[in-house]
C-alpha cells in the first residue's frame, strides 16, 4: 500500500465551533504520521477586523492568524482576502485573486462592461484586475459612515455621465449589502445601463431579495456557503483553482 504523507485539508470556517473542528482535523491526521499538512481555507475569517480603531478592541484576524499559525502547516491558501494584512500574519499563506473569477463573471455577462470599485480600499485591487482584463475601464466611488448613527451615506461616484453603460461592481465581501445598495442607487442617478454585482464572498446575512432589486444578476463563489437564489450565480472555487 502506498503511504501518504502529505494532505490538503479544505475548510470553511463560519464560526469557533468551525475552527475546533479544524484543529481536531489537524491533531488527527498528525497522529496518522501524516508529514506534511496544507490548508486551503477560501474565506479568512474576521478579515474585516484588520485594524483596531478604538482602545479596547480585539485585532480579531490576528486572534485567528495566530491558532492557524500555531497548527504549524506546509502552506495555509486563501481566496481573495479582505487586505493584505492577511497574507502578512499568516505563515507560508498563498493568495489566490479574484481575476479568474471575474474573467467567468464577464464571459457570463457577455457585454462590454465598466469595473466599478465601491470604496478607496478597493482600488489597489481592482486596477490589477483591470490589467489582467486587457485594460477594462475603471470607474472610482466613496461612501462615508455617520458616526452618529452608523448608517452609510454620502455614496459619490466619479463619473457624471456613464451614458447607459453596463456596470460592474467588483468587491471581496457582502454581508448586509448596505453599501451595494446604496451605490446603485447613485450609479442609476449618473445614467448607468445594466447593474450586475461580483462577490467574493457571499455572507449575505441580510439575504438577496433587496439586492436583486438593483441588480440585473448577482455572482459569488461558495467560499463562505453554499447558496440557491434566484438571481444569483455561484461560481464553484473548484473551478478557479484546478
Amino acid at each position: 500500500l502506498c503511504e501518504i504523507t502529505e494532505v490538503t485539508v479544505t475548510t470553511r470556517i463560519q464560526s469557533f465551533n468551525d475552527m475546533g473542528l479544524l484543529l481536531i482535523a489537524v491533531d488527527a491526521l498528525r497522529r496518522m504520521d501524516i508529514e506534511r499538512i496544507h490548508l486551503f481555507l477560501p474565506y479568512m475569517p474576521a478579515a474585516r477586523q484588520d485594524r483596531v480603531m478604538i482602545s479596547g478592541e480585539s485585532l480579531s484576524v490576528k486572534v485567528y492568524a495566530d491558532v492557524i499559525n500555531g497548527l504549524g502547516l506546509e502552506s495555509v491558501t486563501v481566496f481573495d482576502p479582505h487586505s493584505e494584512v492577511t497574507s502578512a500574519l499568516l505563515n507560508t499563506c498563498k493568495v489566490i485573486s479574484n481575476h479568474k473569477f471575474i474573467e467567468q463573471v464577464i464571459t457570463d455577462i457577455n457585454s462590454e462592461v465598466i469595473l466599478i470599485s465601491p470604496d478607496g480600499g478597493a482600488l489597489k485591487k481592482i486596477y490589477k484586475l483591470s490589467e489582467f482584463l486587457g485594460g477594462l475601464p475603471v470607474i472610482e466611488c466613496s461612501k462615508k459612515r455617520n458616526v452618529k448613527n452608523g448608517k452609510l451615506e454620502g455614496f459619490k461616484v466619479y463619473k457624471e455621465d456613464l451614458k447607459g453603460k453596463d456596470c460592474l461592481i467588483v468587491d471581496d465581501i457582502c454581508d448586509g449589502g448596505g453599501t451595494f445598495i446604496g451605490l446603485a442607487k447613485e450609479l442609476k442617478n449618473k445614467n448607468a445601463g445594466n447593474l450586475y454585482l461580483a462577490i467574493s464572498h457571499g455572507i449575505f446575512n441580510n439575504g438577496v431579495v433587496v439586492l436583486n432589486e438593483c441588480f440585473t444578476k448577482i455572482y459569488t463563489t461558495d467560499s463562505f456557503k453554499d447558496i440557491e437564489e434566484e438571481g444569483v450565480l455561484q461560481i464553484k472555487l473548484k473551478a478557479l483553482v484546478t
